[in-house]
């Protein structure tokens, strides 16, 4: 019986040790697995069971008052954001077009600064260009000459609006470069030269309406030279053909050589040519327009209205074909505010001028046109006409207003050295009225009305 028993404890005991060496590590990691797939897979049901409720309720049931209290910081930080940014973009706007308006300029008021001076004006003036080339009048018919020799030309310059109908104040020179002291000699020369080429070529049975297209097809052919006599040698090939020597033999009969001389001469077509006395040739404007500060090569076309008779005083009148200024000149250059009395600008007074030197080179900018402004002082008496200064100029500046300290008109730039910078003159302002009254008349009724 105590056998049986001890063998039965024995067995127990050997069952014990049994299940004690199975406990391996290996068990030890499969049952953390399966603890870890147990403990996922009950998440994942944990989160099925959340998901679900907000699967079966779209979001529009719920409750206008619960999407409120999700919102109102946001809302009220997007407010604050578009009201800072609003006040901003006023703020700079108000500023940038404060100081980037022209104001009507006050009568009496002294702009005592350079940019003053050049804010009130910058607007009324312009700058001028000028195409013109040579034309020839043929027994009444009118062509214009567009040649190798005889081509068209391009002059840049500066006008200022002196009213509201368009009306500009510039030089003479730039309204008519041909007429100026400097030029009309050579022009003179040009003119009869070109009427004589014109004569050497130009035929009596040519129709009026194919004389530009002959003119330019032959004027290859064309000179203007002439004999010692006087008289043009330009008709030559009429004359009488070269003889050579000739060996005459007793087998050979006598030739006339005379009679042979006649036989070519006859053979030759015979050609009237139109005779210098019906050829006139000048120069005149193909075009002139002007362009305003800031604008982008729009350029508005213009008449000449008037030129000075008095060859000593440099102006003239340039009007618009629309004959009213643009509104975006807020400030003319009244006349009626210029200083008249020359014998008050004294050397060593201020003198500004703004106007467009070197004309579309120094102009031209990638935002549109330019007008400039250099300032000096008077450097000479006035002589009644014309008055010297040190401000900068050369070609291009002609035509430009000058002021002094205070903005009032002192004279109009009408030449200079080019070399030499410094020494630069201007008509006198009071010579605008005097030469053209009629502009200063029309400026006192527009004043009084």
């Amino acid at each position: 019986m105590d056998h049986e028993k001890n063998e039965s404890d024995q067995n127990e005991l050997d069952k014990n040790q049994s299940q004690q060496n199975n406990n391996s590590p290996s068990d030890d990691f499969s049952e953390q697995q399966n603890l870890e797939s147990e403990n996922l897979s009950s998440e994942n049901s944990s989160n099925e069971i959340r998901e679900k409720p907000v699967e079966k309720q779209p979001e529009q049931t719920l409750p206008v008052t619960e999407k409120k209290k999700r919102n109102p910081y946001k809302i009220a930080f997007f407010s604050l954001g578009g009201i800072i940014l609003l006040g901003g973009a006023s703020y700079f706007g108000y500023n940038y077009y404060k100081n980037h308006q022209v104001e009507p300029i006050a009568e009496n008021v002294c702009l005592d600064t350079d940019t003053k001076i050049y804010d009130a004006y910058k607007d009324a003036v312009v700058m001028v260009k000028h195409r013109y080339g040579f034309f020839a009048k043929i027994k009444g018919k009118e062509v214009q000459l567009n040649l190798p020799d005889v081509s068209e030309e391009t002059l840049f310059g500066t006008a200022f609006f002196v009213d509201k109908k368009g009306n500009m104040i510039s030089n003479s020179h730039v309204l008519q470069p041909w007429n100026s002291p400097e030029n009309i000699d050579k022009l003179n020369t040009d003119a009869s030269n070109i009427r004589r080429k014109i004569a050497s070529i130009l035929t009596t049975d040519i129709s009026e309406d194919g004389y530009e297209t002959f003119i330019t097809s032959n004027w290859g052919n064309a000179s203007s030279e002439y004999d010692e006599e006087g008289e043009s040698d330009y008709h030559d090939g009429e004359g009488e053909a070269d003889q050579g020597e000739e060996f005459v033999t007793s087998d050979q009969p006598t030739v006339d050589s005379t009679a042979e001389a006649v036989d070519i001469a006859a053979s030759i077509p015979h050609k009237d040519y139109i005779s210098e006395e019906y050829i006139e040739v000048y120069m005149k404007t193909i075009d002139i327009s002007v362009a305003l500060h800031n604008s982008a090569e729009e350029w508005l076309p213009c008449t000449i209205e008037k030129i000075s008779e008095d060859v000593s005083v440099d102006l003239g009148v340039l009007q618009l074909t629309t004959k009213e200024t643009p509104n975006t000149v807020v400030n003319i250059i009244n006349l009626e505010h210029a200083v008249t009395d020359d014998q008050t600008l004294r050397p060593g007074e201020k003198a500004v001028m703004i106007g467009y030197p070197l004309g579309e080179d120094l102009a031209q900018t990638i935002s549109g046109i330019k007008v400039q402004l250099y300032d000096g002082q008077i450097s000479k008496e006035s002589d009644g006409t014309k008055i010297q200064y040190s401000v900068t100029s050369t070609h291009g500046a002609s035509g430009s207003p000058i002021f002094n300290n205070c903005g009032q008109l002192i004279a109009v730039n009408f030449s200079g050295l080019e070399k030499v910078q410094g020494y630069n003159f201007g008509i006198i302002a009071k010579q605008i009225n005097s030469v053209y009254p009629f502009l200063a008349a029309e400026v006192k009724v527009d004043h009084i009305n």
